[in-house]
């Protein structure tokens, strides 16, 4: 199972897996509870560099308040983040990401967001099981490529001590 390590205000990690983030399932981190983080709370929680969080508010995944200079992220920053990050970690692009995201603000409670988070979820299960299917197949292609080196390998070893009367060196 896919999961994305997510930090808490200690630096210790917890597994969380798209499942957990869907449904909602916090960290247990203490700060889990306040309305809004910083930045570099938010940089511990979730294990991300600040330059990062700026990245994706410039990108509109995440709109943090202003507080003179410093930048707050409320709770609805902090979900769409984890979002993001499990995106990533399944192989979602970032507009892919952003897509599902504004579907929420429909003001249908979600369900056209869940509907569509459904289909791409499918879709990207389809398209990784085809990317497994691929790599499988490269590995038995390399697997059955080194035994016929081995066996050349040996029949040169095997030529050359029969040539010369020695005995084979073990590899």
């Amino acid at each position: 199972m896919t999961q994305a390590l997510i930090l808490d205000a200690q630096g210790r990690g917890s597994a969380a897996t798209l499942a957990d983030l869907v449904a909602g399932a916090g960290n247990g981190s203490p700060v889990a509870t306040k309305d809004f983080l910083t930045i570099r709370e938010m940089t511990r929680e979730f294990g991300v560099t600040a330059r990062a969080l700026r990245f994706y508010e410039e990108k509109e995944l995440v709109a943090p308040i202003r507080s003179g200079q410093d930048r707050l992220y409320s709770r609805r920053d902090r979900g769409r983040l984890r979002l993001v990050l499990m995106g990533k970690c399944v192989g979602f692009s970032l507009e892919e990401v952003k897509a599902m995201l504004d579907l929420y603000d429909l003001g249908d409670g979600g369900v056209t967001q869940m509907k569509v988070a459904r289909g791409k979820y499918r879709e990207q299960v389809a398209r990784l099981r085809g990317q497994k299917r691929d790599i499988d197949a490269a590995i038995n292609e390399l697997e059955r490529a080194i035994t016929v080196i081995d066996q050349r390998l040996a029949a040169k070893s095997a030529t050359e001590n029969t040539a010369t009367g020695t005995t084979p060196a073990a590899d």
